[in-house]
């Protein structure tokens, strides 16, 4: 919603291991909000903790609101949960409503839909969040690179 918890720790881990396996440089990667809360501030604090203890930097990322340039330039718009993918639907022009999935879509070990918002919890959530998004990322990246065989 507002780019400071799960989107950026998405993008955070997906970079990483698009760069690990060799994919960064035909990839273009970025995360937005729905919401226009946190415009240019960095992503949450324990969500940079808990980024960093395994190994992934979030401190560069700023929060941004999805703009209506993301339909048109992006080929997936990957949203965190249903109340998001809504949002997305909604903004979105008819014509690139197909670009629009649920980000666990991609998810091979997890069978949650959504990745839950750790905002108002704790250190759990923060770590829960990145399970998920590190299986995820994992499938989505075995996704393109069987797409580009």
């Amino acid at each position: 919603m507002g780019n400071i918890c799960r989107s950026p720790t998405a993008e955070g881990v997906f970079r990483h291991l698009a760069r690990e396996g060799a994919l960064i440089d035909k990839l273009r990667i970025d995360s937005a909000g729905t919401h226009d809360y946190h415009v240019g501030k960095p992503p949450d604090a324990r969500a940079q903790e808990a980024a960093r203890g395994r190994g992934y930097d979030l401190s560069a990322l700023r929060a941004r609101q999805v703009s209506s340039r993301d339909f048109e330039e992006f080929d997936l718009i990957l949203a965190m949960d249903q109340e998001n993918l809504a949002n997305l639907r909604r903004l979105c022009p008819p014509e690139h409503r197909c670009k629009i999935r649920l980000f666990l879509s991609f998810s091979r070990q997890h069978a949650d839909q959504e990745v839950p918002d750790p905002y108002y919890g704790g250190r759990q959530g923060f770590d829960h969040v990145l399970d998920l998004v590190e299986d995820a990322s994992r499938g989505l990246l075995e996704s393109l690179a069987k797409a580009q065989a």
